[in-house]
């Protein structure tokens, strides 16, 4: 046949073709439109969402472990659809259920006429002949009544079911809702309840019992129906046998495992996690970033700790281990295992206390990027008074002057609140807002210079999160170029699934440089370990650790965070309820746990020096300040920034006579004859305390005896302060105790003769203190030293 005659030819059929089709909806159209009907009403009966039931909050490891779980609304253990289904239990399921499940299209037409026949013959329903698909169907209509006609809407759905799912996906629903007894429904729950295990580790043994448990799931009651379903579960084994499935020996031993014998509790390894995200993810299955090796590790070191500091009436600690780089949670320890009455479920890693002297880094971090301190600048260690407000060190001694880096390193109270006043606590205060720490919500006037020692409260996660940032800050800056991100300071992550977003790229700090971030790490990690010698820096097998303690007023937390260039482990320990106790302190409660915790984490290099956000200045080599023209000098890297930093003050220029035992001037010798010596002098309070613990310092010394001095009265009034108003408070007897007055001299020996409203009391030497007890009211104190010089306070008794 010609081509174009092929062309005529399939036209005139397709023209019939549509002919008779026409005349056949003319002819049946009641039919046509109740086909197609029936058709909708086919591909519409199956609901979107085949199951509504609640399910269980599951929490797993980054790995897929179970960490634990929370029951669904509806008071059963059933968790979210599996993601497979093990092959021993498809097979045990398949063998015991539905042998022709990959065949048959959603039923099984011979089970079915031979199911009916013995219904049949026993005049009730003694059988099912139901395939898989028709069972998960079942599930699906719950509370309908089992009759011929729920049979026959269980087989059309069945049908649908089959060509909207796979065979797979089927599978995956019928494991997830089948029930196994009590208020256990699927699979992975029945596993861990009734083994202990996941579904994959279960034995053949182990599989086939849960395989027949849906057929009659009341057999599994503890103690009870043991032959029956022992009997059920060994007929399986042999048909698995009989089948080839397994050998006689894998049979012969399956035969022997006991049945379970009562419920296993599911695991608790992150209970305060699990909590924390069920609040706001109810019913869902998380993968979380924690590592299940990890997080067991560092559980088994907060009860061993746990243990020890329960000794002291302490009972609840918390433990936070993140990475740097990624800023996900590994290891969660919200609380101790101790007891309800001790609040044993209150998560303490998001509760908000005291302080301490944790956010005293982030004021040194500060002021070394705003170009106001230097990292050898002496700060005044003495009794101090601000305002009515005189804080102390923790030691309740004072060290005169410290540089700003061993006042941070030794956490020191007095150079912290000295340092916020010069610095600005309105401006402290609107940097710590930046930093987002909950909890610090109110304003600067509330909290006064208590700030920086523990007069607010944050939590451990936050606290946490801006040390991570203050580590990538000098690693990101490291890796880029010298460039920063935007979004430095990210929340902590604990879905494994997620990954931080630092942002665009910008040659601009979002908070404090690099440099002043890796000056102030340098610092911390000058602290030495607790209960160990000092010189463990010194041996090759330790690691490089920045970490920070802080103690709040009262022993009622203690708080160390430890930051390497890989991880941040923030520790917490006190009671939950807010009851101080001896000895909860930073440095003994809560360091130890921190480096056992650092003893199980991988190993890393210490931070690499940003040298492009420094800058070389010389300093004086003995206070730290800028150096004058007579300072003895040094150069250091310091933060790239205009500096504030004043000049050295503290050196002066004195002439000696020519045995440079005496000071002269112009009243006694020819200065042309005298030595010019730069001098490195303290004032009176400062060397009070500085030269206890400097036995090198020397004083000035003291002038010829025929020369006139010039200077100021070189003592100071350590206590009381001008212009205190005191209480003066009583003993056991209900006397008044006297108040101690106190001054520091530059040379101690010299007599200082002592007045009350220029009555004369007495003399002292060498230790110059005296008792008092004057009357209510204002009264002049007034000390004369044996060479005429002369200073004076007033106080209030009130």
């Amino acid at each position: 046949m010609k081509k174009g005659n092929f062309k005529k030819v399939s036209g005139l059929e397709s023209f019939f073709s549509k002919e008779r089709g026409a005349t056949f909806f003319k002819r049946h159209p009641k039919k046509i439109i109740s086909l197609f009907v029936l058709g909708v009403v086919y591909y519409f009966c199956l609901p979107k969402q085949l199951f509504d039931t609640p399910t269980a909050t599951v929490i797993e490891s980054k790995t897929g472990q179970l960490l634990g779980a929370r029951i669904a609304t509806d008071g059963q253990w059933r968790f979210p659809v599996v993601d497979s289904v093990p092959k021993k239990f498809e097979t045990c399921i398949l063998h015991f259920e539905d042998a022709f499940f990959y065949e048959h299209p959603g039923f099984n037409p011979v089970s079915m006429i031979k199911a009916l026949g013995e219904n049949i013959s026993a005049g009730k329903i003694v059988r099912g002949g139901s395939t898989i698909t028709q069972q998960v169907i079942r599930l699906s209509r719950q509370d309908k009544k089992r009759s011929y006609v729920e049979k026959i809407i269980e087989l059309v759905l069945a049908t649908r079911l089959e060509l909207r799912h796979t065979k797979k996906d089927i599978l995956k629903l019928y494991a997830s809702h089948a029930p196994f007894g009590g208020n256990v429904v699927g699979l992975e729950v029945a596993s861990w309840r009734y083994f202990g295990l996941q579904p994959h580790q279960l034995s053949w043994a182990e599989t086939a019992t849960l395989a027949v448990l849906p057929n009659a799931p009341s057999l599994i009651y503890p103690g009870k129906n043991q032959e029956r379903l022992k009997e059920k579960r060994n007929r399986l084994l042999r048909k698995l046998r009989d089948e080839k499935v397994i050998d006689a020996t894998t049979y012969r031993l399956a035969i022997l495992e006991e049945l379970p014998q009562k419920p296993y509790p599911l695991p608790k390894i992150a209970p305060h996690l699990v909590t924390n995200i069920s609040q706001r993810k109810e019913g869902q299955r998380i993968r979380t970033s924690i590592d299940m090796a990890l997080q067991r590790n560092v559980n088994a070191i907060t009860d061993k700790h746990h243990q020890r500091l329960r000794q002291n009436q302490v009972h609840n600690a918390a433990v936070l281990v993140l990475d740097v780089a990624t800023r996900k949670i590994r290891a969660y320890v919200g609380n101790t295992p101790t007891s309800k009455t001790h609040q044993k479920d209150v998560d303490m890693i998001r509760a908000n206390r005291s302080t301490g002297s944790v956010i005293k880094p982030f004021l040194y971090a500060a002021m070394l990027d705003e170009g106001e301190l230097l990292p050898n600048m002496l700060v005044a260690d003495i009794p101090t008074q601000i305002a009515g407000y005189s804080p102390e060190n923790f030691n309740e001694d004072y060290s005169g002057a410290v540089t700003a880096k061993q006042a941070l390193a030794r956490s020191l109270n007095i150079p912290a609140v000295r340092l916020l006043q010069s610095y600005g606590l309105e401006k402290f205060r609107d940097q710590l807002e930046v930093m987002k720490l909950g909890g610090i919500d109110k304003t600067a006037d509330h909290y006064g210079l208590t700030l920086i020692l523990g007069g607010a409260e944050s939590n451990l996660w936050d606290i946490c999160k801006n040390y991570a940032a203050m580590a990538s800050t000098v690693n990101h800056f490291n890796q880029t170029s010298s460039e920063y991100y935007t979004e430095e300071l990210q929340e902590l992550i604990l879905e494994e699934k997620e990954s931080p977003y630092f942002g665009k790229k910008t040659g601009e700090k979002v908070l404090f440089d690099a440099a002043s971030n890796y000056l102030t790490l340098e610092a911390m990690k000058e602290v030495n370990r607790p209960e160990e010698n000092e010189s463990w820096a010194f041996y090759d097998s330790a690691e490089e650790i920045a970490w920070k303690t802080g103690t709040s007023f009262g022993n009622k937390d203690a708080w160390a965070i430890g930051i390497t260039k890989k991880h941040v482990v923030g520790v917490w320990v006190g009671n939950a309820d807010g009851e101080g106790r001896p000895d909860v302190t930073g440095v003994v409660s809560a360091a130890p746990l921190l480096f056992d915790v650092f003893d199980i984490l991988p190993k890393s290099d210490w931070f690499s020096k940003p040298l492009d956000e420094f800058n070389e200045v010389v300093v004086c080599a003995n206070s730290g300040y800028l150096a004058t023209a007579i300072c003895p000098k040094k150069t250091i890297a310091v933060p790239h920034k205009e500096n504030a930093v004043a000049a050295c003050s503290y050196h002066k220029n004195i002439y000696l006579d020519r045995q440079k035992q005496f000071r002269v001037n112009a009243s006694c010798t020819e200065i042309s004859t005298a030595k010019l010596n730069s001098w490195f002098v303290l004032p009176p309070l400062m060397e009070f305390y500085y030269k206890k613990s400097h036995p090198k310092y020397r004083p000035l010394p003291p002038f010829r005896e025929d020369c006139i001095e010039r200077t100021l009265p070189p003592m100071a009034f350590i206590y009381p302060k001008d212009g205190s108003r005191i209480t003066l408070t009583k003993n056991f007897a209900g006397e008044l105790n006297e108040i101690i007055v106190k001054v520091a001299h530059a040379t101690p020996e010299t007599p200082l003769f002592w007045y009350l409203d220029d009555l004369f009391l007495q003399k002292t030497t060498h230790f110059h203190e005296i008792g008092i007890l004057p009357p209510k009211g204002k009264h002049k104190i007034t000390v004369v030293d044996a060479l005429g010089k002369e200073i004076s306070l007033t106080i209030t008794i009130a």
